[in-house]
């Protein structure tokens, strides 16, 4: 068989994959033990070869183009397989090394994988973590991402989904909110409250309050001056500082539950949940790097 790549191409693949994770061609030459002038020449082979512009250079920074970002995700996973087909053999795949992409969105990220991570990393020490946290959708065809955590699976049959849990929500407010508002023991005392609202990244729309009535889920549209957006955490924040009424996972209102900085009402209709899913995807060959994270992440958190 012929060969495709010589030493110094295999070598220009890893400090191209370098420079765009890292952003930088100073910085991936320190972490390559190289000069800058040694990626930018590697770089610029790769260029060549390709036929294509890699990266859009500037003075301050450099971005990689679509071309560049197309051939950055084939590439990386080409050489996680390769560094894991290494361990594999020679007796060490026990040991996860490398660099990790996950995308969080925001109550998720805060209260469950980001206090996980150091024990993730504890076991597994050779693994760098880069979090994207965000309560946008990601597109594993144009995003560099491993893994991702998201409310619901999507319909592609190119991602794995993996349950998480399913996290129940609550309605809270300050004791102070609740002395000085309407009674509040029917959901159709709602349209009587401040409701602070949620707009759906996917649609911008508010997100309908979920409650149990007599066994069946029902969405309730809730009406307020106070609207929030990007940041999930954001209603709980006004919440807190007596803005009204929020519905909001529970793990995120736990301690102030306890302490009586937040008080949970409507609990007769309560019960209701949302999912977490765990997204990544199909892979002949999954990485001894991604396959340790969803095994922790399941062990962890899924019910």
């Amino acid at each position: 068989m012929k060969r495709q790549f010589d030493d110094l191409q295999l070598g220009s693949i890893e400090l191209f994959n370098l420079a765009a994770e890292l952003s930088s061609f100073s910085a991936a030459a320190v972490a390559a033990g190289v000069t800058p002038a040694a990626v930018s020449r590697s770089v610029s082979r790769l260029e060549e070869r390709l036929g294509v512009r890699l990266f859009v250079r500037t003075t301050r920074q450099i971005r990689l183009t679509e071309e560049g970002r197309t051939y950055y995700e084939q590439a990386r996973v080409a050489l996680a397989q390769l560094v894991d087909a290494e361990r594999l053999i020679s007796g060490q795949h026990a040991a996860p090394a490398g660099r990790l992409r996950i995308s969080l969105p925001t109550p998720y990220a805060h209260y469950r994988v980001l206090p996980a991570l150091p024990e993730f990393r504890k076991r597994f020490p050779d693994v760098e973590m880069d979090v994207h946290i965000s309560n946008r959708n990601v597109d594993f065809a144009d995003d560099t991402f491993d893994l991702s955590v998201r409310g619901r699976a999507p319909d592609d049959s190119t991602l794995i989904a993996r349950k998480l849990e399913d996290a129940e929500m609550v309605v809270v407010g300050t004791p102070a909110y609740l002395r000085q508002s309407p009674p509040l023991k029917t959901l159709d005392d709602l349209h009587a409250h401040e409701c602070i609202g949620f707009d759906m990244p996917s649609s911008g729309r508010r997100l309908p309050w979920i409650f149990q009535v007599e066994g069946e889920t029902v969405d309730v549209t809730t009406t307020g001056t106070y609207r929030t957006a990007e940041d999930a955490l954001g209603g709980a924040t006004l919440a807190r500082a007596g803005a009204g009424l929020f519905q909001t996972y529970r793990f995120v209102v736990e301690q102030d539950l306890r302490d009586g900085t937040l008080v949970e009402v409507l609990k007769d209709f309560g019960g209701s949940s949302r999912p977490f899913v765990l997204l990544y995807p199909h892979a002949r060959h999954l990485s001894s790097r991604v396959r340790a994270l969803v095994d922790f992440l399941v062990e962890k958190f899924s019910d």
